[in-house]
């Protein structure tokens, strides 16, 4: 990590032995299941899937509906966010407020990559030190079963074999967010400790507007008093929300922040962006960069090259605003 402002950090690493073996698993994980798909749906199921997740490249919200969805989101983004999720836990670590008992809310979870970056930086972490037993109740709140399904069943198959395995306890609420507010169903009140929002804000604006009602009644219900709301969101999405382009314009970041986040009925208490060319604006030739400064994904290229028709491989990269907020 390179701090080259007091809110941008460079990130043109990762810890390799952890996040080899998570990334050989999931590769492995992610072949075993598609292989256990009849050869004649494969390709058709594949091609849905594929097409969906597609629009988030025009800035359109996916279903996120399709069988393959969890596989396809899985070899295209995950490794990228939980690599993003474990510096949000290394962030707060850093800052102290990392409790021994810990509860989370996960809005829009979907495979769990939230509990997945925190088990990778607790296992990172006692290579270093030796971290205090901790206790985690893991509350996923997602619309798709097939996602919470799919992230629970590669975390037994993973995490649980693990030499000091994460002690997590799931619970799963399968909840369309839309209708949350509809629903005679409640959140634990004053409970959390944590209500983390990753990569989960919606670019249609109606449906921004409407998520963000049922946001601020979770926070304002679920939060504890002293507890901490985390945003991850991805540098193109929130400056889309303002139809403005990113510039090296700290000001401008800080107002921006500060009105997204009152947006949401929270109080600013810090944020970095974390970016792996150590800019706010676009890098022009990206994939030249990558390639020659950014860890790559050994395991996962291959999936990809095969199933999702990518020609080159692919490396670790970021470009995420990490956001900690108090009501």
């Amino acid at each position: 990590l390179i701090e080259k402002d007091e809110n941008l950090l460079q990130c043109t690493g990762i810890y390799e032995r952890i996040f080899d073996d998570f990334e050989s698993s999931l590769a492995e994980y992610i072949q075993e299941e598609i292989n256990r798909v009849p050869q004649e749906k494969r390709v058709s199921e594949l091609q849905a899937a594929i097409e969906d997740m597609k629009l988030l490249k025009r800035n359109i919200d996916p279903d996120y509906a399709f069988n393959f969805t969890p596989y396809v989101y899985m070899m295209k983004y995950f490794p990228d966010h939980v690599y993003s999720s474990y510096l949000a836990w290394f962030l707060v670590y850093k800052s102290g407020l990392l409790p021994t008992k810990l509860n989370i809310l996960d809005i829009g979870a979907g495979p769990g990559t939230v509990a997945y970056g925190l088990a990778l930086f607790l296992q990172s972490s006692s290579g270093f030190f030796s971290p205090p037993p901790m206790h985690i109740c893991y509350y996923s709140l997602e619309k798709q079963a097939q996602f919470q399904y799919r992230g629970l069943q590669f975390w037994r198959q993973y995490i649980e074999q693990q030499r000091m395995p994460t002690n997590l306890y799931f619970r799963f609420d399968t909840t369309d967010i839309f209708t949350y507010n509809e629903q005679s169903k409640v959140l634990p009140q004053r409970f959390f400790d944590f209500i983390v929002i990753s990569h989960c804000l919606f670019a249609d604006q109606a449906e921004k507007k409407k998520s963000f009602d049922v946001y601020r009644k979770i926070f304002q219900e679920s939060l504890s008093s002293d507890g901490y709301v985390m945003l991850i969101v991805q540098i193109k999405r929130l400056f889309g929300f303002y139809n403005m382009q990113p510039k090296e314009d700290i000001i401008q970041e800080k107002n921006l922040l500060e009105k997204f986040v009152e947006e949401l009925g929270l109080k600013l208490e810090w944020y970095k962006y974390v970016t792996s060319t150590g800019i706010r604006e676009y890098h022009k030739d990206f994939l030249k960069y990558a390639n020659e400064k950014l860890p790559p994904q050994k395991y996962i290229s291959p999936l990809k090259r095969q199933y999702l028709g990518l020609n080159h491989n692919s490396n670790y990269g970021l470009d995420d605003y990490i956001i900690l907020c108090k009501k």
